[in-house]
């Protein structure tokens, strides 16, 4: 068994690692949500022009669907149901 160089119980530095994941994994989800919001918001969009705005929206959103549509569309000819 390796020699701890500190005074600390194993289950407390295991707790410390867990607790320090479950924070880094947090804020790296919140940010993912965040900057899929921004994106599918348009916020990079020129905010002077309502039809560039809803435009790029209207864009993203179709360029979502037709992903979907293709990944539906793989797994069946995958799977061989098609």
């Amino acid at each position: 068994m390796p020699e701890q160089n500190d005074n600390r119980p194993p289950d407390t530095e295991s707790r410390r690692i867990l607790e320090r994941i479950e924070r880094e994994t947090a804020v790296h989800g919140n940010a993912i949500v965040g900057r899929a919001k921004r994106h599918f918001s348009a916020q990079d969009a020129d905010a002077a022009d309502p039809i560039e705005i809803w435009g790029t929206r209207i864009g993203r959103l179709l360029g979502l669907l037709v992903l979907i549509a293709m990944f539906i569309w793989l797994i069946v000819s995958i799977s061989g149901k098609g």
